[in-house]
């Protein structure tokens, strides 16, 4: 059979980051690469099925690259097994790291051969009679149907067994038990978590709607109460945000009573009494929700009386819900902490996938709020997830996946190899000097979904550790984000805000001053940056042979693991690639025994190496790069009038999805699955599950307990001080809550906290220094951990797919630091701007 595939290798090697390595160790890889190319699509013969097509289609052979099968007589062909070749038809002791995958012994009749003519590019004809072709190269999907379905089932139970056997040997049993009680122990907590979930029903809100005015007013009893119970009363109506300077004449009174008996014998009577004011707008036409909760002591009925004070006879349309918690405030903090602080301990430690961690966050947080009595209905789940944020990372990912099939990455990074002369830290000062410019006009997620590959192929020509350059880029993204009102989401929402904007915060003045600030916070952050990274080794410690023997391990681990072994056959592959694994593992450890070499801090042959090098990574198909540029230039410009331009009713979701669409089109992608495979599903659904968690803490009152906590401490401080102690509270809070919690919901919570405390008589303070140090702290403090921002996130999914993931504590150690610093600078700029010159006071 004649194999012909044009562009699949590359597809899958970008995948993967196995490009991009220069000299004779990038030659060896290649060809040792395409040679187990060669022998992996002999297993194309094992099944006709189009899972296994698909596999050979990821793992394709290099042009030039054909192979032949020669048959012997039906009988002979009965006695392939695939249990022949794993137990003893050869010995797995003669195995070599360039071994093939399937090698048979001479008894077997089932031979093949490899060809290789370097002058045939991928459109040439190896044979020139088709009659001949079609009779040499014959499909072995006889082989199927001969292999018996008892030996593979040996096969595949001897594989588990020797793959049981072996960890058992390689680790210690205490690390073996550690790892049950790990298993046991998290199991126990999510059956707990499930049962805790199930045993309450979803919540029954149903909303009363009423109307009051001076003369008429509207009462209410609820009689389903237990002690000690919170009562949580949400009202809808016209009412005043808090922003007017316009007092308010006009007011809604909510009475909360209840009748408490005190004693047995003698019964004495105590009345509670609760009063809710709410200031009415002048205009009735928008309706704000007001919520506010009630600690009732008994489960004695409770009254619910609602009067207008109004200075006509108008009527007040209104409309009230009520739920029934079973737990304090404090209790639903203490719980909202306890299972954060979870997370963060599956995270840091690696005990689980960040995706799954998040997961087991957002069950705990759900069975939490069952267990309060507030337990949200699957609609309401799915309502919390920020689906435009999902879109824009889906649309992206489809973008950047048709775009690396150009090779405009690569030239990227031969170009800024060639800029930065050879030199490491120029070269990483310009790339985060870019990454930095660029997000503060782009959404921080989109630049680094551009700049991760890039940084990858570069890193890779220079044998450089990617993960150092990508934290040192991401740094840059979140600070450069901060600089105007569209570069981070907590500026989008501020400026966004309508009763800000009556202030004077608009988009001009807000990115004005944020502007100023952030290009200080940059200049101190470079030279921070090289102190940080003084003693670490940039260049991988081991020579590229060894580093691109240890990538080579990771594809093929990586490609069996892609492989779901719904047939005997595609097991049968999956056996075979790790076997393979094991035989490159064996000669890794070797290598490393007898490597003694250091490599030189500075790439001395530097013009050498360009020359090569572009000669190697060019553009490989402009037509299609013309595309993309296109394409890509008409989103981000889009992304630019969504922005300025209030008449385009199109959200950055909507934009990157038609984008994608677009590109889809011109592109004429006839595979569209391996474009899906290129996707960051798990990313995607590490969004999906933080979205669920973060909502789940707020509805535990988590982000307002700690709102409510700044504003008491700011009124606590002496009225001289307290402009100055107010922005260091909020600008650290801020910080440190972001680095923890997503800073979108944060933001958004904070910022009628921080109006009412400057519309407060007793506080006297001005908004804008406030609403200026929660926007410097929430930006700048998603630096702090992995999950602090979203392009953290993304960032880390790419590196991981590419085969350079890099872990939280790996982040923590330079993300925190940096945090500090920048928050440090970013508090001084705060300080001598609004209480030293009196800016916006």
């Amino acid at each position: 059979m004649y194999l012909e595939n044009k562009s699949a290798l590359e597809m899958e090697m970008s995948q993967t980051g196995a490009q991009g390595h220069q000299g004779r160790a990038a030659h060896r890889k290649s060809e040792a690469v395409a040679g187990n190319f060669d022998e992996l699509r002999l297993l194309e013969g094992f099944s006709e099925r189009r899972e296994t097509q698909k596999l050979l289609q990821a793992a394709a052979v290099p042009p030039g690259h054909h192979i032949i099968y020669t048959d012997s007589t039906q009988e002979d062909r009965r006695n392939f097994s695939v249990v022949n070749f794993l137990r003893g038809k050869c010995s797995l002791t003669n195995h070599t790291e360039r071994s093939p995958l399937l090698k048979f012994s001479h008894d077997d009749s089932l031979t093949y051969m490899t060809l290789h003519d370097p002058s045939l590019g991928p459109g040439d004809e190896l044979w020139d009679n088709s009659a001949e072709l079609e009779r040499r190269c014959r499909l072995g999907s006889e082989v199927t149907s001969l292999s018996r379905s008892l030996s593979t089932e040996k096969s595949e139970h001897n594989f588990k067994l020797s793959n049981n056997l072996r960890y058992l040997s390689c680790k210690p049993k205490t690390v073996y038990c550690l790892r049950i009680t790990k298993l046991v122990t998290i199991f126990i907590i999510v059956v707990l978590c499930s049962l805790f979930f199930s045993m309450y029903p979803d919540r029954e809100r149903p909303w009363r709607m009423f109307a009051v005015s001076s003369t008429e007013s509207f009462s209410m009893n609820f009689t389903d109460f237990r002690d000690n119970a919170l009562l949580k009363l949400q009202v809808g109506g016209p009412f005043m945000t808090g922003m007017e300077d316009v007092p308010a004449q006009e007011y809604i009174l909510i009475q909360v009573e209840q009748t408490v008996e005190l004693g047995i014998r003698r019964r004495r009577v105590q009345q509670i009494l609760y009063n809710w004011t709410i200031p009415l707008h002048s205009k009735r036409n928008d309706q704000i929700l007001k919520t506010r909760t009630f600690e009732m002591l008994t489960g004695a009925p409770i009254l619910v009386n609602v009067q207008a004070f109004l200075l006509d006879n108008q009527v007040v349309p209104l409309s009230m819900t009520r739920q029934a918690l079973y737990i304090t405030v404090e209790t639903q903090v203490l719980i909202a902490g306890l299972i954060l602080a979870g997370v963060y301990v599956l995270i840091i430690f690696e005990i689980v996938h960040r995706t799954l961690a998040a997961m087991l966050g957002s069950l705990a947080a759900l069975a939490a709020l069952a267990f309060i009595g507030d337990r949200p209905s699957l609609m309401t789940v799915v309502e919390w997830i920020d689906y435009e944020t999902l879109a824009l990372l889906f649309g992206m990912m489809i973008l950047v996946a048709i775009f690396s099939e150009t090779g405009f990455f690569d030239y990227c990074a031969v170009k800024a190899y060639q800029v930065s002369r050879g030199r490491v830290w120029p070269m990483i000062i310009i790339l985060c000097l870019i990454a930095a410019i660029l997000s503060a006009f782009l959404d921080n997620v989109t630049t680094m979904m551009l700049f991760t590959p890039v940084t990858i192929r570069l890193c890779e020509v220079l044998n450089l550790d990617p993960r150092h350059v990508l934290i040192a880029e991401v740094i840059f993204t979140n600070i450069g984000g901060a600089a105007t009102a569209v570069g981070d989401p907590p500026n989008v929402i501020i400026v966004s805000n309508q009763d800000l904007r009556k202030k004077g915060l608009d988009f001009a003045a807000f990115t004005g001053y944020m502007f100023l600030g952030i290009c200080l916070v940059l200049l101190t952050s470079f030279p921070f940056l090289r102190m940080l990274y003084w003693n670490k080794k940039l260049y991988n410690k081991e020579s590229s042979e060894i580093v691109e023997l240890k990538h080579e391990i990771l594809v093929w681990r990586q490609t069996a693991h892609r492989i779901n072994p719904a047939s005997r056959e595609e097991t049968a592959v999956k056996c075979l690639l790790m076997q393979k694994v094991l035989n490159l593992e064996s000669l890794l450890r070797k290598k490393l025994r007898t490597f003694q070499r250091q490599i030189s801090q500075e790439d001395k042959n530097w013009e050498n190496n360009i020359q090569e090098l572009q000669k190697k990574h060019r553009i490989t198909d402009k037509v299609l790069l013309v595309k993309c540029i296109s394409v890509l230039t008409i989103v981000i410009f889009m992304f630019f009038l969504n922005s300025f331009v209030p008449g385009i009713h199109l959200e950055l979701g909507w934009i990157a999805i038609l984008g994608a669409l677009w590109l889809l089109i011109l592109a004429d992608i006839q595979d569209f699955e391996i474009i899906l495979h290129r996707v960051e599903w798990a990313t995607l659904l590490f969004f999906a599950a933080l979205f669920v968690l973060m909502e789940a803490l707020a509805q535990l009152q988590l982000i307002d307990y700690i709102g409510e906590q700044t504003a008491l401490l700011i009124k606590a401080v002496p009225e001289a001080e307290r402009l100055a102690i107010a922005i260091i509270l909020v600008m650290w809070v801020s910080a440190l809550a972001s680095s923890l919690i997503d800073n979108i919901p944060f933001t958004a919570t904070m910022i009628p906290v921080l109006i009412n405390l400057s519309q407060d008589a007793d506080v006297n303070l001005p908004v804008k220094p406030l609403i200026f140090a929660l926007a410097m702290g929430a930006c700048l403090g998603g630096n702090g951990t992995l999950i602090g921002a979203s392009a953290n996130v993304v960032c880390a999914g790419i590196a991981e797919q590419h085969g350079y993931g890099f872990s939280f504590m790996e982040f923590f150690r330079l993300g925190f630091p940096m945090m500090l610093m920048t928050c440090t600078i970013a508090m001084c700029y705060l300080l001598a701007t609004h209480v030293g010159l009196g800016w916006n006071t």
